[in-house]
Parts: C-alpha cells; structure tokens; sequence
C-alpha cells in the first residue's frame, strides 16, 4: 500500500450514519482528530424529529463541523444550503472529499476559526444553524453571541446547542426562546428560536 494511503487509513477513527431522507443508511469515514465528537444517532434521531418541518429549503450553518455529521444529514434531508466551518485543515479537506463522494455542490466548506469568521458582519443569514463545539472549551456562548450581534440569523431562525451534561446553564442572548431540551449519555442538548418575524 502506498504510503500516503496508508497514513489516511489509519487517520481515520470511524464512521458516521446518515439516519434519513435521500441518503438514509450511507456511511460516512470520519478523521482523527483531537476534540472531534460526533453526534451519536440517538441525539441526531431526536434533533431532526424536531427539525422535520424546518429543513426542506432552509439555509443552514454548521459552525462547528467536525464530523459533518449534521451539515449532511441536513442535506439528505433537502436543505437547500449548507455552510461548515471547521478550524483544523486535515477535517476540512475530508469534509469537502466527502461532499464529492456524494456529488454534492448545496454544501460549502471553509476551514476557518469560527469564532473570527463568526466576529464579522453577516455575509448572508441563516434559518438553522448548528453549535456542536468541542467539549469545556468554553466556545458555546461566544458563538452564541457573535451571531446574534453580527446578524448572522434570518428572522425566526432555529439554534441547536449541544453541551457536556455537567456544564453550567448556558447564558444565551436575549430575545433567544428555548423550545426543546433533553441529556443523553454526557450531554445535553437544546433547540432555540432567535429573534421572531417583526
């Protein structure tokens, strides 16, 4: 086996499962890396019952893409757009291979600091966004924060936040409404609407 093969073969740690919609039972390789943790099909399962109504044509943000766990299960669901941001090179060139694999062009990938891209004015606006960070490294509630100031967030836009179970309450911005919140394993997970239609 060449070597450069070999290296991305033993990179890799697992896989993730596309649960429903168009790609429904498709695996997908996910790296190796530090902090990388993806969202277990029990909390997908739950989150995207909640998110059913929402997805089809909606514009989506996965902040935090890592596995791109809910960036494709949006897709094979009928998101319309797709925005991952991911920090560490190695994920994001896998992200994007993937994305051919499934001949996708809805999803875009940028490998970038996403607190910096977040600390912008908003290039475009949202109507799901997904925060999914790396564990107690206390990037939630900045993110939070930076795309409500930055203007990131259609009106009535939909927030999924997901959080270690012994984390404290997280403080979000005003005017934020939770809808849904449940724990699972070691963590806990909520849904919030931002700001409604004026």
């Amino acid at each position: 086996m060449p070597k450069r093969q070999k290296s991305l073969k033993q990179g890799l740690q697992g896989q993730v499962r596309i649960i429903g919609g168009d790609w429904s039972g498709r695996k997908l390789p996910v790296p190796e890396a530090e902090g990388l943790r993806p969202t277990s099909d029990r909390v997908k399962e739950t989150l995207f019952n909640w998110l059913q109504f929402d997805l089809p044509a909606s514009r989506c943000l996965d902040v935090f893409a890592g596995s791109g766990a809910l960036a494709m299960e949006s897709l094979s669901r009928g998101a319309a757009r797709v925005l991952l941001l991911e920090k560490e090179p190695r994920v994001a060139k896998h992200l994007r291979e993937s994305l051919m694999v499934l001949a996708e062009s809805r999803a875009e990938v940028l490998n970038a600091d996403s607190l910096a891209y977040l600390n912008q004015p908003a290039s475009e606006q949202f109507d799901l966004v997904f925060l999914d960070p790396p564990f107690t490294q206390g990037l939630l509630e900045p993110a939070c924060q930076l795309l409500q100031e930055n203007g990131w967030l259609a009106p009535g836009a939909k927030i999924y936040l997901e959080i270690e179970k012994q984390a404290p309450a997280l403080q979000v911005p005003n005017g934020w409404q939770q809808l849904k919140q449940k724990e699972a394993g070691e963590v806990r997970f909520s849904l919030y609407q931002g700001y409604a239609d004026k």
